[in-house]
């Protein structure tokens, strides 16, 4: 059940510091960034209690509009090539800092296989993180996310951060970025 609190609620949140009012740091909207019209239709249950953290093993942006574009190119795919109803990620993180919404905290994502996109939020960092490290600006950008998805009651307070590689047979989230989550609190093995 999602938890949804009433004007007064997150007033008195906020007062006592109780994480209402979390900052959700900058979430580039699907309108903002040009998506096409979402064809999804089923809903995530709330709250959740792992995230899968991937890269798209693409193109690195470090612009809004470079992300923008990239962005754009993870749907084409994903939509025109693979046939899905739209990205298969529920937020991308861009190396601007920014956060890109794909299907956002209510949807069923596409990104970690059929036992895990109903429980699992998917991110994934635009780029390909074998060989490198994402900017400290989208690791932040990233765990601000993750504190406000759970704050908001999106995610369990004790949920679970899973690289791709532990849920599917890939490399992703690539060596460097997954030496890094496996260091973030919430980071548990399979």
């Amino acid at each position: 059940m999602s938890r949804r609190y009433t004007p007064l609620a997150w007033v008195l949140l906020a007062l006592l510091g109780l994480g209402a009012a979390q900052d959700c740091g900058s979430i580039v909207s699907r309108g903002k960034w040009g998506a096409l019209a979402s064809k999804c239709s089923q809903r995530l249950r709330q709250p959740v209690r792992y995230v899968v953290v991937s890269h798209t093993a693409g193109s690195v942006c470090n612009t809004p509009a470079s992300c923008q574009r990239q962005a754009q190119n993870v749907q084409h795919y994903h939509v025109r090539e693979r046939g899905w109803c739209d990205v298969g990620y529920n937020f991308l993180i861009g190396e601007d800092g920014l956060v890109y919404e794909g299907r956002g905290w209510n949807t069923l994502g596409a990104h970690s296989g059929p036992t895990w996109n109903p429980i699992a939020i998917g991110i994934s960092f635009m780029g390909n993180y074998m060989h490198r490290v994402p900017p400290a600006s989208a690791l932040r950008a990233a765990q601000s996310l993750l504190a406000c998805g759970a704050a908001r009651g999106y995610l369990t307070p004790n949920y679970e951060v899973k690289g791709h590689r532990d849920v599917q047979q890939t490399l992703s989230p690539g060596d460097e970025l997954y030496k890094i989550i496996q260091q973030w609190p919430h980071y548990r093995r399979v």
